[in-house]
């Protein structure tokens, strides 16, 4: 097991919990002064839209961490169990985390689409690069 490809899974949970934080931070007092109902009857993403974009942004980011994040999760997890330490493997984690710190600090903030697909298409170049080093070492 390699408890340095640990390393990079540990931080992208970290980050996610840091988004997951930040959103509620900002929505709840949005909701608190927009006097948001929480109706059962309503369909959440109803209610959700009422509020200001810069505040949506941060759930869509941490939405986003449970999308293609969960790919690099069973592939860096893959790598760790195969003992996989490399410094290949391993740059290619931290960049692609890195990428997704990037990508949800921009798209919180700033959500220039183009520049966040941007950002999201070389983490995923990044991470298809770590799935064939991933291949490679179980085919």
């Amino acid at each position: 097991m390699s408890i340095v490809m640990l390393q990079p899974v540990i931080a992208l949970v970290m980050w996610t919990f840091i988004m997951w934080l930040w959103m509620y931070v900002t929505r709840l007092p949005a909701i608190q002064k927009m006097k948001l109902k929480m109706d059962p009857h309503v369909p959440p993403r109803d209610l959700m839209n009422q509020l200001p974009a810069t505040v949506r942004w941060k759930a869509d980011n941490y939405n986003h961490l449970f999308e293609m994040p969960t790919l690099f999760y069973a592939v860096a997890l893959s790598l760790a169990m195969l003992g996989d330490a490399t410094s290949w493997s391993v740059n290619l984690a931290w960049t692609y985390v890195v990428l997704r710190v990037i990508h949800s600090l921009f798209q919180s903030t700033v959500n220039k689409i183009e520049v966040r697909f941007s950002i999201f298409a070389l983490s995923s170049i990044v991470l298809f690069a770590l799935t064939v080093r991933a291949a490679i070492a179980v085919f």
